[in-house]
Order: structure tokens, then sequence, then C-alpha cells
């Protein structure tokens, strides 16, 4: 299987090319370094992206730039850096994408616990991970040729430390739980669901 790994450079998009690396084709994508790079909040970068990499087998999107900070001092334009990264970044990449995608494919995205649970200095990924969550179970009913589409949504992860003290009395995701959950979208025949892997 030809598997796209956006955000491949990151905490997660790194383990899960690790992961699955020996039984497929894993692309790396990330921002400035990987086998391609790609600038999600641009069309133009994503539509060059897919045409480098040509037709391929399933897309997992582990990138999903938000602006983190309190409510009383956020602006719009600090807003919109998850409304630009989070969001638009993952639906641009299954609009352009399913135009190359192979019959049968899936797309994976990212959203997280903060949709249903939000925590303070979070309230722009919040927003982002529920506007993610409705686009996959809306894309779900029209994407054609058996293609899928789901989303996973973590909690705070094991390997990335330096959120703990915003998220108390969470228990972290773990690796593998977090890979587990990316199985299942992968691998798996649901679609127009948000994968909780814990």
């Amino acid at each position: 299987m030809k598997i796209i790994i956006v955000g491949a450079t990151g905490t997660m998009g790194k383990y899960l090319a690790n992961a699955w690396e020996k039984e497929h084709e894993v692309i790396r994508v990330g921002s400035s370094s990987g086998d391609f790079q790609v600038d999600t909040t641009s069309s133009e970068s994503i539509e060059k992206l897919f045409n480098q990499v040509g037709p391929f087998d399933a897309l997992v999107c582990t990138a999903g730039p938000t602006h983190v900070g309190p409510w009383k001092t956020m602006t719009g334009k600090e807003f919109k850096k998850g409304l630009e990264g989070k969001l638009m970044g993952q639906v641009n990449l299954v609009l352009i994408g399913q135009h190359y995608i192979n019959p049968k494919g899936s797309f994976t995205l990212i959203t997280g616990a903060l949709a249903q649970e939000p925590v303070l200095n979070f309230a722009n990924a919040s927003a982002a991970n529920g506007a993610v969550e409705s686009f996959v179970r809306a894309a779900a009913i029209e994407l054609g040729n058996g293609i899928r589409i789901n989303a996973v949504s973590p909690t705070v992860i094991e390997d990335s430390p330096q959120y703990f003290p915003f998220f108390p009395g969470d228990i972290p995701v773990t690796m593998q739980q977090l890979e587990y959950g990316f199985r299942k979208s992968v691998f798996g025949a649901n679609t127009g669901k948000v994968i909780k892997p814990y």
C-alpha cells in the first residue's frame, strides 16, 4: 500500500512512518523536510505535492497548527491560524487529494479530544477540531469510488510531555494506542468515524 503521511517529521507522524515502512511504501511529507514538502495552507502547494507523488492508496495527516493562548487577549488573526492550518489545510488535502487517490483508498485526519473536552488556552484548537470532525462526517457520505474518510481524536500523547500541564487529570495516550487508532482507520472498513484511541 502506498501511504502518504503529512506531518511525518513531527512526533505522531514520525512514529507512524517508522511503524509502517516495513510493510508499506510510506511517503514522508513535512513542511520543510521529508521525501516531499508541502505548505498545507496553500492549495497550490498541495496540488504540486499530489502531482509529484502520483496515485496513492491512503493519506494520513498528523499536521495541524493552531494558536495556543488565553482567550481574553486572542485576536481574530491568531484565531485564524487554526482555521487555516488545522481545518482548511486538512480539508484541502481531501478536496484536492480525492482526484489523485486510488479507488477504495482512505483519508485519515487528525482532530483531538479538545473538540469535546476544552481546556484553558486551547479555544482555537477546540473550534478547529470540532469543524474537522463535522467535515469528516459530511465528506464520508459524498466521496465516491469506495473512498473512506475518518479522523483520529487523541487526548494529550505520551511523547509530548510539554503539553501535560495543560491537560490536568488526562491520562496520556501511548504511542502504540495512537498507532492502532490510525491503523483502524487506514486498514479497517469504517468511514465517517471519529476514532478515539484511548
